[in-house]
């Protein structure tokens, strides 16, 4: 877990100097997407810098890193705030792009390819799986107003976390026989805010290389 940290320490220092790069118009927030008022407030400043939303990814997560997320072992307070986050914030933030939609709309929410069965980590893997339950509902509730709402389900993903050591154990259980990279996510979501996905909604699409399929 150290490794995983220090590759991800910081805040969004990093995203938003390459954003200078690209003179990119971008504003970031940061907010506690549980929380129902925090959560007007992100659409209120957005909209009035940008004018509507189009597109929303429910990336937003948290989980237990204390051993406390198996069935011997669970906390109220492990339940109470995974959920919070990862299902609570998901709705209020998809209710709130529904309720500021515009003439297009892409929701895209994501999961884990492992949300069906987490062992070990039981209460993250519930939230997910949720998460996956919800996409198929709501796209059907707001599918008459020309929204899209997709699931991607990363499978292991490279992202800082993942040692040499780690790899060795990792890798061969992945069918396609490396890693998942942060692109491979980026480019399915960058599809399902197209309007080459137009319609294509309800779905869960694991980006895994074949793992846990």
């Amino acid at each position: 877990m150290d490794r995983y940290y220090a590759a991800n320490a910081g805040n969004a220092e990093a995203v938003e100097r390459r954003l200078k790069e690209l003179n990119a118009d971008y504003i970031v927030l940061e907010s506690d997407i549980s929380n129902e008022d925090a959560v007007k407030e992100i659409y209120r400043t957005a909209i009035k810098q940008y004018g509507k939303i189009d597109i929303l990814v429910n990336n937003a997560a948290t989980d237990d890193e204390n051993g406390f997320d198996t069935i011997e072992k669970i906390t109220k307070e492990v339940i109470d705030d995974t959920f919070a986050v990862n299902v609570r914030g998901s709705i209020l933030m998809t209710r709130e792009f529904i309720d500021h939609r515009g003439d297009y709309g892409r929701i895209i929410n994501i999961s884990t390819d492992a949300a069906q069965i987490f062992a070990g980590q039981i209460t993250y893997g519930a939230s997910k799986a949720t998460l996956e339950a919800l996409t198929r509902s709501i796209a059907l509730e707001v599918a008459k107003y020309g929204i899209t709402v997709n699931c991607v389900a990363p499978g292991p993903t490279q992202t800082g976390w993942i040692d040499a050591e780690f790899e060795k154990v990792v890798v061969p259980l992945i069918p396609m026989g490396e890693l998942i990279r942060p692109e491979n996510i980026a480019d399915t979501i960058l599809f399902l805010a197209s309007e080459r996905a137009r319609m294509l909604t309800g779905q869960v699409i694991k980006v895994s290389g074949g793992h846990a399929i």
